[in-house]
């Protein structure tokens, strides 16, 4: 058991520098939260209210220490009011914070929404190359994880960045009010706070890009490794398993420690420098109020806005570090957004409304790899009603033709066409809506059997639903099931074996009466004797429609009306099972090495 081959990293493959990257992440990002242009806008407002009113606090504070420092007296009915304004003013900040918070909350959450939506609707129109080339784990990490980790650094922009930006100048404002030599040796002082922060910050975004990887990796693995336990307990897989575990896990354990330790160091540098700054305060403020150029109470206010001010700084530290931890997720998940969708529709695109099972493969050709050919000039005209069966080795293209019959993939060149009209111009939906498809690996959804089979008919009666498990001969094993129809199954069947999935696939195709049928080794997991019962419902349901029959064995294919036999991308041979045995080539090598006698 192997992983999925990942592709290139995205940035790499599209030759974008890391700052570009950067500053492109950050702009998109923008554009999301402009789209509540006014309710940042109120934010703003409500953080301008909170510190203005939080900032007056220290002057109150500076007013009343003047009014018990004179000697021999405390002008008590001034301090009574000042402790009334201080009330007032610290219940509406309480009140204009509660409202900023609850705003910002709605905003983040809003826009992390918005953007997993759109990566979510984006993944559904992808074309099947990106999700085979990438594996399921690292798609679910960039629309889960990595949106989580993007919305948590935005929050916290929201919650700290806005108003610590304003409470620092606006402590500024209120010291140069008060002294403008002192302010003026805070300012001075400041830049080496914002030089460090800016300086580690930006050495922490790789960092934090390498940790999202990492975690992509490790989120695929998982994935795999749970999806297919038994296939890794079947084949003792579980120490190879544990070591692909630990290599990944180690380093995403190496780049999470190094983005960790790095953008922790930010912290306490500003706060070193802050602790500068207020001793440079408390040291020129005393100068000051030794020659009765403050009072003591000026002082007081001074070193609580010196207080106030650097305190921004180490807030604002910790967001640039987290922010880019956000940045990174955030490019993660807009590289998935801009990723080449699907082809679009033609503009004049029709609505495929009764299918008459004509179709033509006319010069197709195809490849998964550019470099590597599979399909080369695949001709074939199949009428009305026919039964064509798809043989030959694994390898060879037989899956690959019908995933161009479906358009889950679109020729390399040459056309496609069903009842005269070129697939491409004819909706995708009418198109599949058309075939009836069962494939050697079942699908089942986490709900009822009733609504597995109905999955393609949701207004399909009762009746009709049983009616269809019958032909597919699975309602005696659903009526002996605890709830019966009723009884509701995991994403995987559960408790289902292999050949009772199988049933519950082919019931939901006898349920839609498609058209034109597919059937991709659809008996492959049922027993002999149930085999048989289905290839006669299958017979009758074949009965008048075209029908393409992909098969392992051919014993399930003798009374197909063509068979096509294929090799290396061609069909080599064609004709119904007599004329092919007639022939003694390679279909006759084929059957007898199932039928040889040892």
């Amino acid at each position: 058991m192997t992983a999925k081959p990942e592709m290139k990293k995205d940035r790499e493959a599209k030759g974008i520098s890391k700052d570009t990257a950067k500053s492109d992440t950050i702009k998109r990002v923008l554009k999301h939260i402009g789209a509540y242009r006014w309710l940042v806008l109120l934010s703003l407002v409500l953080s301008a209210v909170t510190v203005a009113l939080t900032l007056y606090i220290p002057i109150l504070i500076g007013q009343a220490v003047d009014l018990i420092t004179g000697e021999g007296q405390v002008d008590f009915d001034g301090l009574f009011r000042i402790f009334g304004i201080m009330a007032a003013v610290i219940l509406v900040t309480a009140a204009a914070q509660w409202l900023m918070n609850a705003i910002n909350n709605h905003i983040t959450y809003r826009v992390a929404m918005d953007v997993r939506e759109k990566a979510f609707c984006h993944l559904e129109i992808l074309p099947l190359k990106y999700i085979d080339g990438h594996s399921y784990g690292d798609v679910l990490s960039r629309v889960i994880t990595d949106v989580d980790q993007f919305s948590d650094g935005l929050l916290m922009g929201f919650t700290q960045l806005f108003s610590g930006i304003l409470t620092i100048f606006g402590t500024l404002v209120f010291m140069f009010s008060v002294n403008p030599f002192i302010a003026l040796v805070v300012v001075l002082v400041t830049p080496l706070s914002l030089l460090a922060a800016g300086y580690i910050a930006k050495k922490t975004f790789s960092m934090f890009q390498e940790q999202s990887e990492a975690r992509g990796e490790m989120t695929s693995l998982i994935n795999e490794i749970v999806e297919n336990e038994k296939v890794v307990q079947a084949f003792s897989y579980e120490q190879k398993a544990e070591e692909r575990f630990d290599k990944i896990n180690s380093r995403l354990e190496s780049c999470s420690l190094r983005a960790t330790f790095f953008s922790s160091i930010t912290n306490p540098a500003t706060r070193f420098v802050n602790g500068l700054v207020y001793a440079s305060v408390g040291i020129a403020g005393a100068a000051a109020a030794i020659h009765g150029l403050l009072s003591v109470g000026q002082l007081t206010s001074f070193l609580n806005y010196a207080n106030q001010y650097t305190k921004p700084f180490n807030e604002i530290s910790g967001v640039a570090t987290e922010l880019q931890n956000a940045v990174a997720s955030a490019a993660r998940v807009f590289a998935l957004i801009d990723e080449e969708p699907q082809t679009p529709e033609a503009e004049q695109a029709i609505e495929l409304q009764e299918a008459d099972g004509r179709v033509e493969l006319s010069h197709v050709a195809f490849s998964y790899q550019p470099d590597t050919s599979l399909i080369e000039d695949l001709n074939l005209t199949v009428e009305p009603g026919k039964k064509i069966a798809i043989a030959g080795p694994t390898g060879c293209g037989k899956s690959t033709v019908i995933n161009l019959l479906m358009r889950f993939y679109d020729a390399d060149s040459g056309w496609i066409q069903v009842s005269g009209c070129d697939i491409r111009q004819m909706t995708r939906k009418s198109l599949r809506a058309s075939y009836g498809m069962v494939l050697q690996e079942t699908w089942l959804k986490a709900a009822s059997i009733r609504d597995n089979i109905a999955y393609g008919r949701p207004d399909a009666s009762m009746e009709e639903i049983v009616e269809a498990a019958k032909k597919a001969h699975a309602h005696s094993f659903i009526t002996r099931m605890p709830e019966g129809y009723d009884t509701v199954i995991s994403e995987d069947g559960g408790s289902l074996s292999q050949g009772q999935k199988q049933l519950l696939c082919i019931a939901r195709v006898m349920l839609c009466q498609p058209p034109m049928l597919i059937l991709d080794e659809a008996t492959s997991s049922i027993d002999t004797r149930t085999e048989l019962m289905v290839q006669e419902a299958f017979d009758r349901m074949m009965e008048g429609r075209t029908s393409f029959i992909v098969a392992h064995r051919l014993s399930t294919i003798r009374k197909a009306d063509q068979i096509l036999v294929m090799k290396e991308g061609k069909i080599i041979e064609q004709g119904n099972h007599e004329e092919l045995l007639a022939k003694g080539g390679f279909y006759c090598e084929l059957y007898n090495s199932q039928f040889a006698v040892s």
